[in-house]
């Protein structure tokens, strides 16, 4: 059966972006049933704040399928994006912005994850949020772009 030569890569990421919804969706239950609480977050806030975690997915599935598209065999394509799992722990996830070091902070304060946590946290938590949204958007549709057309190219050169 004929189907475009597109359709896998997109399927691919569509496939994984729901994976790391329904493992949101899954870990936020848990912590639910644990006894997390927001204090005045609206349906609004929790949509927004599902949304935010889609599309933080969505950018860096396509990251992480760029970087396994440029990999040499399967088992580099599998361990190439790596890397990125250290971003969260150099961000400000577990631990706040001005208690870092000062040659420290620089670098979490300009990496994705501080403002998407930083966002998440104004949403569902009630924290101030600042300017930390629009940025996690840029963040993401920055990368985005950047992983699609960085996967694009690479699977378009492939002879198959």
């Amino acid at each position: 059966m004929a189907i475009h030569r597109g359709s896998v890569l997109f399927g691919h990421v569509v496939g994984s972006v729901l994976q790391a919804v329904i493992s949101v969706v899954l870990v936020g239950a848990v912590g639910v049933a644990m006894g997390f609480r927001s204090t005045d977050a609206t349906a609004l806030e929790w949509l927004a704040a599902l949304g935010l975690l889609t599309f933080f997915a969505l950018a860096f599935t396509w990251i992480a399928v760029g970087m396994g598209m440029g990999s040499p065999n399967a088992e580099a394509a599998s361990n190439n994006a790596m890397p990125l799992i250290l971003l969260p722990l150099i961000s400000s996830a577990f631990v706040p912005l001005h208690s870092m070091p000062g040659w420290f902070q620089p670098i979490a304060q300009y990496q994705p994850f501080t403002p998407a946590i930083e966002t998440l946290r104004g949403l569902l938590l009630g924290t101030e949020i600042g300017n930390n949204w629009w940025i996690a958007l840029t963040w993401c549709l920055g990368l985005s772009i950047l992983g699609h057309r960085w996967s694009k190219t690479q699977f378009d050169r492939d002879p198959k």
